[in-house]
């Protein structure tokens, strides 16, 4: 056993839960939820449960998930009032869950159920977070995949703690770890990067992503940006606090020693020197947003219904039971 690695838990105890967010994904959540079923079956000695959080679907998602429920003892769903995004339907399903163990898992089929067990295994040897670890990225544009890797590593750079390259949310999380990740009051938790920060150890499973299963991403550029936003400069990095210091010393040095002082000298330096001090004014504002949203204390979700299971005499069950 690795020195970083605590004791395992006990194995009369386990119960893994399985989170999945799912947004508008009515085209694939069937074929979802049956991989996922099928991919439990390995795992002995261990019940498990299923929470479907459904992030203010507009389409017939919700719909599904309470089919599912009344088909199979171990699902619950939570719906959102309305669409709060990706970090806080996985936050709301770390809640909700109640596992030894939580794998975090989203319903787009893109990262495979089927290596569940193995990350079920590596917790059961002592790992205490077990990340999935992408080494290809297939039906994705090449400015999807350009931007992912840049992404790790620039955050990486900036941040004041080690961070996994190529990793998204898909992970297991030892109970200890979520109940840290839950206690934490941040407004606009970056998962991954809490994740990171609580330096727990963590290993990683290598695999493959394959093209969605159906319909199209719900990271547009926009997600991914405010993902990005939230990543850089309010988790995990003071470095952006010290832009305005920089650019303001930098476009002084300049304003002192370029200005014009005679005709025919660059008339682009106050341009420049404006752009300088947007920029900054522009990181204290994203600050300023994030401290406003932590003083107002308003929740990052809110749920408008829960369903547990409907099947007569419904209990937590191994696969063996429901399979």
């Amino acid at each position: 056993m690795p020195a970083s690695q605590t004791s395992p838990p006990s194995p009369t105890t386990q119960l893994i839960s399985v989170v999945l967010p799912c947004y508008n994904e009515e085209a694939v959540l069937g074929r979802t939820h049956d991989r996922i079923v099928r991919a439990l079956r390995p795992v002995e000695d261990v019940r498990y449960e299923v929470i479907y959080v459904d992030d203010g679907s507009a389409d017939a998602t919700w719909n599904l998930l309470r089919a599912f429920t009344r088909e199979s003892p171990m699902v619950r769903a939570v719906r959102f009032s309305r669409n709060f995004g990706h970090q806080a339907a996985c936050l709301g399903g770390l809640k909700e869950a109640r596992g030894d163990a939580v794998v975090l898992l989203d319903a787009d089929l893109q990262d495979p159920p089927e290596i569940i067990p193995e990350m079920v295994a590596r917790w059961r040897r002592g790992w205490r977070v077990v990340s999935a670890r992408r080494t290809a990225r297939h039906g994705e544009s090449v400015f999807k995949n350009l931007s992912a890797f840049a992404f790790y590593r620039l955050l990486d750079r900036l941040s004041d703690h080690p961070v996994a390259f190529d990793t998204g949310d898909f992970r297991l999380l030892d109970r200890e770890v979520v109940d840290l990740l839950t206690g934490l009051t941040d407004r606009e938790l970056f998962l991954r990067g809490a994740v990171s920060w609580a330096g727990f150890p963590e290993t990683a499973i290598e695999y493959q992503r394959e093209p969605r299963a159906a319909g199209a991403s719900k990271y547009t550029l926009p997600k991914m940006l405010a993902l990005s936003r939230s990543a850089f400069l309010t988790s995990g990095s003071a470095l952006p606090l010290r832009i305005p210091l920089c650019t303001g010393t930098a476009s002084l040095a300049g304003a002192l020693l370029l200005a014009p002082t005679r005709r025919g000298r660059p008339k682009v330096l106050p341009l420049a020197l404006f752009g300088a001090q947007s920029l900054a004014v522009g990181v204290l504002g994203e600050y300023l947003h994030a401290v406003l949203r932590q003083a107002q204390g308003r929740p990052s979700y809110v749920i408008s219904e829960r369903i547990r299971s409907t099947v007569p005499g419904a209990v937590l069950a191994s696969v063996e039971e429901v399979a």
